[in-house]
């Protein structure tokens, strides 16, 4: 037996069709309560930092608890080594990349430049938010590729449904947003597409929720673990090296 929605499909003109289907829809057209989030200014400016516990950190953590087991040998993170220190559980050292000298760095190198990044040198590359900030993305999973030991795994994390790090003060760049289709392609052309797994998590709601600034706590963890990859907060990478540097 056809439903109202596609009898009223074959029978009525279009702008009945219209008028109909705004109340055959649930909740009907208007009927859906806002609440807090009714508001062209999200609840928080700072990703959720003063809730709590960030949404799209809940997810690069659950991303990084995955691949524990890759996180070993000699170590490189970006800007600092927490996530080296939080899930290896057999490293031999931990290195600091930063582009420029400051703070705890002991790697000086701009991944836009694969020839200033040191060659095979380490076992497992945490690189967390950060590509997103490079405005030469291929040649930035280049030197991804190229600071590996052959054997070594790249363990990345990037940004998909977001704000804009800018305001008006800054003058850097955030130049790139990502799906999985385009994870897959990117660091596909550079490991081989059998050398790389890519994860999407997310779903709508807490996408919403990460772009109003709610903290993962807000959330039951049954909506946060819901994967959905049409609504990606984050986008996981695993790249591994498996035939030396480029």
């Amino acid at each position: 037996m056809p439903s109202l929605r596609s009898l009223a499909r074959r029978v009525l003109p279009r702008r009945a069709r219209r008028a109909i289907s705004r109340y055959l829809v649930h909740p009907p057209v208007g009927a859906v309560d806002f609440g807090d989030l009714r508001s062209t200014r999200p609840l928080s400016r700072s990703w959720g930092w003063d809730r709590g516990i960030p949404i799209d950190r809940h997810y690069i953590d659950a991303f990084l608890s995955a691949h524990a087991a890759d996180v070993r040998g000699r170590g490189l993170e970006v800007k600092d080594d927490r996530y080296l220190r939080a899930f290896g559980s057999d490293l031999e050292s931990t290195d600091i990349l930063l582009p420029v000298p400051g703070g705890k760095a002991t790697v000086i190198a701009d991944l836009s430049r694969p020839d200033d990044v040191p060659q095979g040198a380490f076992d497992v590359f945490v690189c967390t938010q950060t590509l997103q900030f490079v405005p030469d993305l291929e040649a930035a999973i280049v030197s991804c590729r190229r600071v590996l030991r052959p054997g070594g795994v790249l363990l990345a994390t990037l940004p998909g449904l977001t704000r804009t790090e800018l305001t008006p003060e800054d003058s850097g760049g955030d130049y790139w947003r990502f799906t999985g289709s385009t994870a897959r392609r990117l660091f596909g052309s550079v490991f081989g597409a059998d050398a790389i797994e890519v994860q999407e998590y997310g779903n709508v709601l807490s996408a919403i929720g990460f772009l109003h600034g709610l903290a993962a706590d807000e959330l039951t963890t049954e909506e946060l673990d819901a994967r959905d990859p049409a609504f990606p907060v984050i986008v996981g990478v695993r790249a591994r090296a498996a035939h030396g540097a480029p």
